[in-house]
């Protein structure tokens, strides 16, 4: 039989359900990445709010949690709301992350993630994250260790692999997959190249269409837009979509991506005031959630993308930024929603 054909086999028996263990996530489920300083809880209510089905929180470190560190053990704080929510953790010491795991089921997650796609050099380079895509066997039994540790399911995000050389993504899924994960998304880019490039889904689809893979797989890297949303559910046959970067000031891509995938047609967009709306709903979240100052602060990195796209924006923008009052922000963003008001389409 031809492969194209096997594939599509594969892809129309997966479609009908996707389950992380007994966690139904409907026909095709779109995920939120965790992406550090960012898919915080604020973040992630917007989320939840415009379609996620399934959030993870942001990365946090093993040690920190095992030391109790107050920024590590902050990340932990999910609410009812979100679920199904999992939990991202990292490390490099078997042992930590498994005392670590213990820590993090106690927060009563969904589900519980391994992080070992991180690029980033003060990760990757204490063999942590995407460092450990060097260590295939340590990576093995890290795996099988967390999942002996803990009652929840766990799942992984990863990479291709360390370098174009080392590309073993479909042999690592497999031995994943034997050692109790229950689902996986890949990255489609090695930690060479960091988010460099385009992200390659063959070698996602390869891991997808294995017929010794009985775990969701799900796909990330360079989902832009509901066609393309489209075309790779087709094209790849993976389980389900991992959004990470489209999403940030554009929580609405998941309700868009959703009912392209539906109709065929797109969702409107969001107005001026749409967008006003889940700042102001956002910035409220984030000093609920961290008090006024971090509230504010934090708050910072997400106004350019809410607005990107609005001609001449650049000063108020720059207001945003450097206010500090939260009473000032809420109503500059008022402002925003009447000086910007005929402008209806724009792009994002």
């Amino acid at each position: 039989m031809h492969r194209s054909v096997i594939h599509s086999i594969f892809a129309f028996l997966k479609y009908k359900v996707v389950k992380i263990a007994d966690i139904e996530l409907g026909e095709f489920p779109l995920l939120l990445a965790p992406m550090e300083d960012v898919s915080d809880p604020p973040f992630r209510a917007l989320c939840k709010k415009y379609g996620a089905d399934l959030m993870y929180t942001e990365f946090i470190s093993s040690e920190g949690l095992i030391r109790d560190a107050v920024k590590s053990t902050q990340k932990l704080d999910i609410f009812e709301y979100e679920r199904p929510i999992g939990i991202q953790i990292f490390g490099s010491n078997i042992e930590s992350m498994k005392r670590a795991t213990e820590v993090t089921e106690a927060a009563n997650p969904d589900i519980i993630d391994i992080n070992y796609g991180c690029p980033v050099k003060k990760v990757a380079c204490k063999g942590a994250g995407a460092g450990i895509l060097q260590d295939i066997p340590k990576m093995v039994e890290m795996t099988k260790e967390i999942v002996k540790s803990t009652r929840l399911p766990v799942t992984v995000k990863t990479r291709l692999g360390w370098d174009d050389n080392s590309k073993y993504i479909v042999d690592v899924a497999e031995r994943l997959q034997d050692v109790g994960i229950k689902a996986i998304s890949i990255h489609g880019r090695t930690r060479k190249q960091m988010y460099k490039g385009d992200a390659d889904w063959s070698l996602i689809s390869d891991v997808a269409n294995n017929p010794r893979m009985n775990i969701p797989v799900f796909g990330n890297g360079d989902i832009t837009t509901p066609e393309k949303a489209l075309e790779y559910k087709n094209k790849f046959g993976v389980d389900g979509i991992m959004i990470g970067r489209a999403s940030i000031g554009y929580p609405w891509v998941f309700n868009e991506i959703k009912h392209f995938m539906k109709t065929g047609k797109h969702l409107a967009p969001p107005t001026i005031s749409d967008r006003v709306e889940a700042a102001k709903e956002h910035l409220r979240r984030s000093l609920e959630w961290k008090g006024e100052r971090l509230g504010v602060v934090e708050m910072r990195r997400h106004y350019a993308n809410y607005f990107r796209g609005i001609p001449h924006f650049k000063e108020w923008r720059m207001k945003m930024v450097t206010e500090m009052d939260s009473a000032v922000l809420f109503e500059t963003l008022d402002k925003v929603s009447k000086e910007f008001s005929d402008i209806e389409f724009f792009e994002s």
